[in-house]
């Protein structure tokens, strides 16, 4: 993928493609030496949500692999966070190794995780540290990760990421993806939703826009597929500049005079607010936008300000359980309780769960491998969840298949007293599940293999 050279358009890209990677400093280290409290004491038995002994000790002996030694095990967390300044993932790998550590880790063994701090444009770096010292890599995620893959994919390293961003990596060979296959459109059962039940007179006008970087052209693209198919007449197309727009009124007279009455918006949600509260300005109000799910957190509504009392803001958490309503998932609690513990100035966010579930599946898959802890064993281990959960963070995913579909969806709408469950009708929990599934026809790359780099199965130890 060809990358932009411009500094601001960087900043962009990232708030485009990331919705957060995380850290409070360059390098850092959790070894989870925390004193336990009443949070982390519930969890003393390692259990977490409906998983039992997922952390606890043991009498591990052996070194069987890189980064494995009978006291500890060393993974790598990857993060822009010397860019973004976003913390989720390594608040995420501090809460979770935290408590699996004081629980007596993984068999015994510790959980050291180390910041790969790629700061955008340094992943291919961070990711030849990571070959050389990692058994594998945890709950963390890079706005441009495709810089990473074929390295990866050479050194034989596991993936449980917290989050994928470009198609060279979505995917790819020896990583377990909780968010869906990449072949399938996500938000499917979602579109169908809009266009077909909530807002059918908007079917006829739809619109997208997003920034203008290579990342963001090919999700807009995809975006447009998947509303076509799902019934959309794409009225509008657009893109803005990724360093920044200064006049949003331009954009929102484009849309006014297209009507277009259902927009996506593929971007950060700095430049979503500022466009709404031009619309809103201009006393034009769309049936729906899709705000995606970067928005989802406290701080869009603070820029967005009263135009979400006029504006109506919708997004899909593709089968995460929503954080506002915690008290009423276990599991969900259980985070925010951790979270209060041992990172209690954090902000528990969607990323931050994601990236937890993703330590949770490493963490239990590794626990299945015994003192024999190898990377094809924890690989393998986890390949066999066919309704992975995270212990009811998620709605289930099916991790047997390379490339399957979502399930479930869950939307969620956004107001000036902050997100809460949209009126989509959920029929498992506070998911809608069965969800329609559409596979891309268009070309917009795939994933690499281990094949690529000339390695199979019997190369990973």
């Amino acid at each position: 993928m060809r990358i932009q050279a411009i500094p601001a358009a960087l900043a962009a890209a990232a708030l485009l493609t990331v919705a957060g990677c995380g850290g409070h400093d360059d390098t850092t280290e959790s070894d989870g030496e925390s004193t336990p409290t009443k949070a982390a004491q519930q969890a003393a038995s390692g259990d977490f949500g409906d998983l039992k002994e997922v952390c606890g000790p043991g009498d591990a002996k052996s070194s069987p692999a890189q980064g494995v030694t009978p006291d500890s095990i060393k993974l790598g967390v990857f993060s822009d966070v010397g860019f973004t300044k976003k913390s989720e993932f390594v608040d995420a790998a501090k809460v979770f190794t935290s408590w699996c550590n004081a629980a007596g880790g993984v068999n015994g063994r510790k959980l050291v995780a180390t910041t790969r701090d790629s700061k955008l444009m340094e992943v291919r770096q961070r990711m030849l540290e990571a070959c050389k010292e990692d058994f594998a890599l945890v709950g963390g995620g890079a706005a441009l990760d495709a810089l990473g893959v074929k390295d990866r994919l050479e050194c034989t390293l596991p993936d449980f990421p917290g989050q994928v961003s470009q198609i060279q990596n979505n995917g790819s060979d020896l990583q377990l993806n909780e968010t869906g296959g990449a072949s399938y459109a996500r938000y499917q059962g979602y579109y169908e939703w809009l266009l077909k039940e909530a807002y059918p007179d908007s079917a006829g006008a739809v619109g997208t826009i997003g920034g203008d970087v290579p990342v963001t052209k090919v999700i807009n693209a995809q975006a447009q597929e998947a509303l076509q198919a799902a019934g959309a007449k794409i009225t509008y197309k657009d893109l803005y500049p990724a360093q920044g727009v200064s006049d949003w009124t331009p954009y929102a007279q484009s849309i006014k005079s297209k009507g277009v009455k259902g927009l996506v918006f593929n971007g950060d949600f700095v430049s979503l607010s500022k466009l709404e509260q031009v619309l809103t300005s201009i006393n034009y109000k769309l049936d729906w936008i899709d705000a995606n799910n970067n928005a989802y957190g406290p701080a869009f509504g603070q820029l967005a300000g009263k135009s979400l009392d006029f504006q109506n803001n919708l997004a899909d958490l593709s089968g995460v359980a929503p954080l506002e309503k915690a008290s009423e998932n276990p599991a969900t609690q259980q985070v925010v309780d951790l979270f209060k513990k041992y990172a209690p100035d954090a902000e528990v966010t969607l990323p931050a769960v994601r990236g937890f579930a993703a330590w949770l599946l490493f963490a239990k898959s590794a626990a299945s491998c015994g003192d024999q802890l190898t990377r094809t064993c924890v690989y393998e281990a986890a390949r066999k969840e066919s309704a992975w959960t995270g212990g009811g963070l998620l709605a289930p995913v099916d991790l047997t298949k390379d490339d399957a579909p979502l399930n479930c969806f869950n939307i969620e709408k956004a107001t000036s007293k902050g997100w809460e469950p949209a009126d989509f009708e959920p029929n498992e929990g506070p998911y809608r599940c069965e969800a329609p599934v559409y596979k891309y026809k268009g070309d917009y790359g795939k994933p690499l293999t281990l094949a690529d780099v000339g390695k199979t199965m019997s190369d990973v130890k």
